[in-house]
């Protein structure tokens, strides 16, 4: 049985203290930022500089974003940190797949087999836009190509993250992993980096079961770019709408 004793429990200020005191310091200064502005500020970037993130800071948003919740705390995360040679090797490996016209076979569905309206419109409005602040006509099917190829190259960031799950686990614990993604972008704000989560690196998941020896135990999610961005990058500077809250929030009294 848990132990609900009054010695047993630590107040909030307690339990953050505890937290934090076994967190790596990677040896930077950290923004100050705060937890509303690290979600506005959080943007999808596509251009990044070359520079990889230091171990100790990518430790250290790891170490933050492990604190997302999960059903039952069963923490269903596995991450893999690519940098250096892992990271061209596996850039390679994904681009030569591509080229070889290797089937594109995520290991689940990322969107409905159908769109619909408002989903459909949503979806053109936001690559038309993208195409388009990089100058990509739309009938250029060879730019927007390249354009897509990128993901595999990681946005040109130094830095990359797969992410997998056990293949057992049901919704829920995939819910959960939404929660773990998100956490690490906001953590990467707080120390002045950006990223982008994509479901891309993702397609071709036998690249990755081979080359880490990683069993059909682990469903391959899709993977990040962490770094610094190429600010003025034209494709950096695109954001997409959001709707209003009255759009998708019924008030109840």
């Amino acid at each position: 049985m848990p132990d609900h004793s009054v010695s047993s429990l630590m107040t909030a200020d307690q339990a953050l203290h505890q937290r934090k005191g076994t967190m790596t310091d990677p040896g930077v200064l950290r923004a100050d930022m705060h937890a509303e502005d690290a979600l506005i500020s959080r943007r999808s970037i596509r251009a990044f500089e070359y520079e990889p993130v230091p171990d100790d800071l990518t430790r250290r948003i790891l170490e933050a974003a492990r604190w997302a919740p999960s059903g039952s705390n069963i923490q269903p995360w596995k991450v893999h940190v690519l940098n250096g040679n892992a990271l061209q090797k596996y850039t390679d490996a994904v681009l030569a797949a591509e080229k070889n016209g290797e089937p594109r076979e995520m290991e689940y569905h990322y969107y409905a087999p159908e769109w619909r309206e408002p989903f459909l419109a949503r979806r053109r409005d936001c690559g038309f836009g993208l195409y388009g602040a990089m100058g990509i006509a739309r009938d250029d099917r060879m730019a927007r190509h390249d354009a897509f190829v990128s993901n595999f190259k990681f946005f040109g960031a130094a830095t990359g993250f797969l992410f997998w799950i056990p293949s057992d686990l049901e919704h829920g614990s995939w819910l959960d992993y939404g929660t773990f993604i998100q956490s690490i972008s906001i953590a990467a704000r707080g120390w002045g980096l950006s990223t982008i989560a994509q479901g891309a690196l993702g397609e071709f998941p036998h690249v990755a079961h081979q080359m880490f020896d990683i069993g059909d135990e682990f469903t391959l999610i899709g993977g990040m770019s962490i770094g610094w961005p190429v600010e003025d990058a034209p494709v950096n500077l695109f954001q997409p709408d959001r709707i209003d809250v009255d759009e998708f929030t019924t008030w109840l009294d």
